[in-house]
This record gives structure tokens, C-alpha cells and sequence, in this order.
């Protein structure tokens, strides 16, 4: 060992630098006092959020030790969740919090972030030797691999793990958690497996149990991941990226309500986590859960008040849904709805006025609030307005022609609506999510609760049918018909019903009735899920009339 070596073998403090962020001077003063004690030299104090972001950006830290409370704006989980987004703390770089606050909620929603550790106050020097010496000499002996890690060299990354284990084995854990994580990294989903059963196989560990979760998911074995990350949950409640994975795997099953109930379980647990809010907010309306949407999505706009994460279409989403609760809903509750909508308008408009089309998303949403709300004057004065507005753009966004679809049907606009969706359509041929979308509001060009109601009667003659009972499926199906008209399955749907009828009571009238129904989807796009479907009951119906 040379000297330089034996220097920092002594010393491990002494060649880091240190950042310390906390609003109290007397504080900063104290710990870079104490700092100083355990042999530190480069050491940075500043008071708040800010300055602590903007000196990461253009200067390498060590070791940041940040209070979570800092004051007005900004706390430590916000300075930790940005230095993670935008990649200003290497791998090898240590994050400490710092707190006198212990709440169960700051905990959770700072452990999202994945700290270093934790110090609480009050803090003296030998408990900062202690603590913070462990995690530096934790640091110094893996930083081959984590210089790796940064870097993206993977595959040398692994390498060096497999050599450390021998040489290391105080750090086993850290270098198996770490190797599971590479080699899912890079794909290599058998050795990744092989990892996390070496672990479990010797002890029942969390993490090993995600991963190996993680895993099975990758390989699309859904069941048993599924399974896995209930028994996880079960064991330990508060371990929330089993929460997420679970989420995710129920998504893939095709349960997306249980899927929302597990993130709403999460958020219960763990309320400042901004990126689940916004994930349960889309799940609960894509599950026409406006509701918890819109409760989900008001949490997401106020958690990014502060936020790297800080995004408008959070605040154009919170009022659309807020739109559909309004809409028709002339009592004292959607009155209240729709004025709340067109303040988080005001506020995105404020907020975020670099953006160029943000007034206008917000003028679309704003003409059916009005709307729905029975001033169709205002109404209609704000459509000529956008009307215009959108005529001067060379292409329309996909986000925003949908929207302005949806706001010209609530307008009786169905013809103009039709042919933006349809323009939308050729443009967009390659992207399922947005073909899935215009499909969506061609079927259901209504309000959420006429398509909840045009839904359950949907059920309910899927059910009648299953039952054997054709004339009551006829009824609910011609009920769900009469909300909207143009809705593929539905309609194909009723022409089963009346086939099937007509085998037990060959009526003329029962083969008219089917023609009708088809002749309504005659301009069905071939990318229409239910195109095929339509193609085949058509060739029926000739054979049946020939």
C-alpha cells in the first residue's frame, strides 16, 4: 500500500466533497464543524433547494447531506427526486437525509428516491462518524464497479462484481442485489433469475423477491409474478415497488380494476409519490373511474407544485376529467366542478405560458365546460374562436384533434368531428394508441355516465344471451343503441342476437333489422378491431338472404 492509500485508509473523508443543504445557518455551521473534525476539507453549505440543484449541475459531489425541511418551496425529497431525474449523483455519490421530522409520510414519500440513509436530529459528531464513515468506506470499496455503472459499461460492471464477491464477502448483499439488477439491465433474464434464487434459496429477502418478480413478468409468466408480489405485499405492507410491479403485472393480465385498487392501496400508504399518482390517475379513467381520477390527478397538480416531474397535460387532465363530472350536471356539485376546472385552466395558462399551445388545449376544454354547464352562448363563442385558431396550424397534434373531436360531438358537430378523427386516422396508421383512441370516440361519442349506462346495458345483453334469453338481450342492446347509435361491437352484438332468433323463426323482418344494422357500420375502418367481425357477419347475412 502506498502512502496516498494508508492517507485515505486513515482519512475517508478526506478526499470526498461534501454538499450540505439546510435553511438553518447555525446548522450548516455546525455540521461543516463537525465535518472538519472527521477529516473532511471540501465542504459546500448553502440554505435551500435551488442553489443545491445548481451546484450539483456544474460541480461533482461526494456526499450530499440535505435537511427535508427547508422551507418555503422546494423540500429535500424534491432536491433528491430531481438530482435522480437528471443524473447529477453518480452511482459512486451518497445522499443522506437529514430530518427531525420522523412522520411515516415523509419517510415513505422520501424512501421513494432511494436515499443513502438517514440522520436525525439532533446530530453529534460521533453519531456522523459512525454512520456516514460506514456508508463512505461502503462507497470507496465499490467504486470500481460503480464508475462502471455510470458509465453504462455494464458487462465490465458485472464483471467486476463477480470478481468482488470473493475478495468482498461483507458486501455480498449489495454486490447480488446489484448483479440481478445488471443482468436484467442487459437482458440477460436467466442469469438474472439464477441470482435472486441463489438468495432466496439461502434467505427470504425482499428485494430478491421483486426482483425475481421482476423477472417472471419479463417472461411473461403473469401468474406466478402475480402471485409472488401479493405474498411480498403481505409480508411487508410498506414495500412500495411491489405495489407498482403488481400494478403493472395486473395490467398485463388484463385486470386493470384490480390493478388501480393495489395503486390506490399504494397511495394510501405512500401519498407523495407524484409519478403513482399519475399512474393511477390514467388507470382509474381509462377504467372510467372519473371519480378517483379526478382526485388522483389533483393530487399529481399539487405534488408538482415543487416538482422536476411538473408537467401542464397534469393540469389539462385534472380539467378534463373535472369536464366529464360536470357535464350535464347542473346541481350545486357540478357547478362547483366545472368552476374548479376553469381555475386549474387559469392556473396551467399561468403556469405554463412557454408553451404555445397550452391556451389553446385550454380553450377546448373550456368550450365544454361551458357547455355542459348550459352556456352555450359562451360555448359557441369559444369554438368559432378555436375553430379559427386550428385552421392556421399546418398539422393537428393527435392529443389535440381528439379533444377537439370530443368537443365538437358535445357541440352536435358530429360531421366535422368525424372527418378530423378521420384525417387523424390516415395520419397516425402506425400508432395503435392513437387508432385506439379515435376508435373509442367514434364508438362512444358521448358523455361518461351515457357510456357507463351504454355499457352496462351492454353486459346486460351479453348476459341474456349467455342465458338464452334472445328477447331481453334484443331489448338491452337496442337500449344501449339508442345512446349511441354508432358503437361496432354493440351493433354487431344485436345482429348475432337476431340471427340467432331467426334460426328458431325464420321472419323476414329479423334479416331487414340485421341489414339495417349493418348498413350503420358500412364505412368501418379496416383498422377497426371489429372490422373483421363485421366482414364475416355481412357474408352471413348474404348467405342467409340469397
Amino acid at each position: 500500500m502506498n502512502p496516498s492509500d494508508r492517507k485515505d485508509a486513515v482519512n475517508p473523508f478526506g478526499k470526498l466533497t461534501f454538499l450540505v443543504v439546510d435553511d438553518f445557518e447555525n446548522f450548516r455551521l455546525s455540521m461543516r464543524q463537525m465535518l472538519r473534525s472527521c477529516g473532511a476539507d471540501k465542504i459546500e453549505l448553502v440554505a435551500h433547494a435551488t442553489p443545491a440543484i445548481q451546484y450539483c449541475t456544474y460541480n461533482h459531489v461526494d456526499v450530499v447531506l440535505c435537511d427535508y425541511n427547508l422551507g418555503e418551496g422546494k423540500n429535500g425529497q424534491h432536491v433528491l427526486e430531481e438530482l435522480r431525474h437528471k443524473k447529477l449523483l453518480k452511482r459512486s455519490s451518497l445522499f443522506l437525509m437529514v430530518t427531525a421530522e420522523t412522520s411515516k409520510e415523509m419517510v415513505m414519500g422520501a424512501r421513494e428516491y432511494q436515499p443513502d440513509g438517514y440522520l436525525t436530529k439532533p446530530i453529534n459528531r460521533a453519531m456522523l462518524e459512525q454512520r456516514l464513515g460506514s456508508l463512505i468506506k461502503q462507497r470507496n470499496a465499490l467504486l470500481p464497479i460503480t464508475r462502471e455503472i455510470d458509465r453504462e459499461n455494464y458487462p465490465e460492471a458485472i464483471s467486476l462484481c463477480l470478481q468482488t464477491l470473493p475478495k468482498q464477502p461483507r458486501y455480498k448483499t449489495w454486490l447480488m442485489k446489484t448483479l440481478g439488477e445488471l443482468y436484467f439491465m442487459v437482458g440477460d433474464l436467466a442469469h438474472a433469475q439464477k441470482i435472486y434464487d441463489d438468495v432466496l434459496n439461502q434467505r427470504e429477502l425482499s428485494w430478491a423477491r421483486l426482483g425475481r418478480c421482476k423477472v417472471l413478468l419479463a417472461n411473461r409468466n403473469f401468474d406466478q409474478a402475480v402471485d409472488g408480489l401479493k405474498a411480498l405485499i403481505e409480508k411487508h405492507p410498506d414495500y412500495m415497488e411491489a405495489y407498482d410491479l403488481l400494478a403493472e403485472g395486473l395490467q398485463k393480465q388484463g385486470r386493470s380494476a384490480q390493478a388501480q385498487q393495489v395503486l390506490e392501496k399504494a397511495a394510501e400508504h405512500s401519498p407523495n409519490a407524484l409519478l403513482r399518482q399519475k399512474h393511477l390517475a390514467e388507470l382509474a379513467g381509462a377504467n372510467q373511474d372519473i371519480d378517483t381520477a379526478s382526485q388522483a390527478w389533483r393530487q399529481t397538480v399539487s405534488l408538482g407544485t415543487y416538482s422536476i416531474h411538473d408537467n401542464a397535460e397534469h393540469y389539462l387532465s385534472l380539467a378534463q376529467s373535472l369536464s366529464d363530472l360536470s357535464e350535464g350536471d347542473l346541481d350545486e356539485e357540478g357547478a362547483a366542478r366545472s368552476s374548479e376546472a376553469l381555475s386549474v385552466l387559469t392556473k396551467m395558462e399561468k403556469r405554463f405560458d412557454n408553451d404555445e399551445t397550452i391556451g389553446l388545449k385550454s380553450r377546448i376544454v373550456q368550450c365544454r365546460l361551458h357547455a355542459g354547464q348550459g352556456r352555450h352562448r359562451e360555448a359557441e363563442k369559444i369554438l368559432t374562436a378555436v375553430s379559427s385558431e386550428l385552421e392556421s396550424l399546418e398539422e393537428l397534434p393527435a392529443d389535440m384533434g381528439l379533444d377537439f373531436a370530443k368537443t365538437l360531438f358535445r357541440m352536435g358537430r358530429e360531421d366535422q368531428a368525424k372527418r378530423i378523427l378521420g384525417d387523424l386516422a390516415s395520419r397516425f396508421d402506425n400508432d395503435p394508441d392513437t387508432l385506439q383512441k379515435i376508435e373509442n370516440l367514434l364508438d362512444e361519442p358521448v358523455g361518461f355516465r351515457q357510456k357507463l349506462e351504454a355499457r352496462s346495458m351492454n353486459r346486460d345483453g351479453i348476459k341474456a344471451f349467455e342465458a338464452g334469453d334472445l328477447d331481453a338481450a334484443v331489448e338491452a342492446f337496442n337500449k344501449a343503441l339508442a345512446i349511441v347509435p354508432d358503437h361496432a361491437a354493440l351493433n354487431l352484438n344485436l345482429v348475432q342476437v337476431l340471427m340467432k332468433q331467426y334460426d328458431q323463426n325464420p321472419e323476414p323482418a329479423l334479416l331487414a333489422a340485421c341489414q339495417q344494422r349493418l348498413d350503420r357500420l358500412s364505412k368501418l375502418p379496416e383498422q377497426h378491431r371489429q372490422h373483421r367481425r363485421y366482414l364475416a357477419l355481412t357474408r352471413k347475412l348474404k348467405g342467409l338472404t340469397a
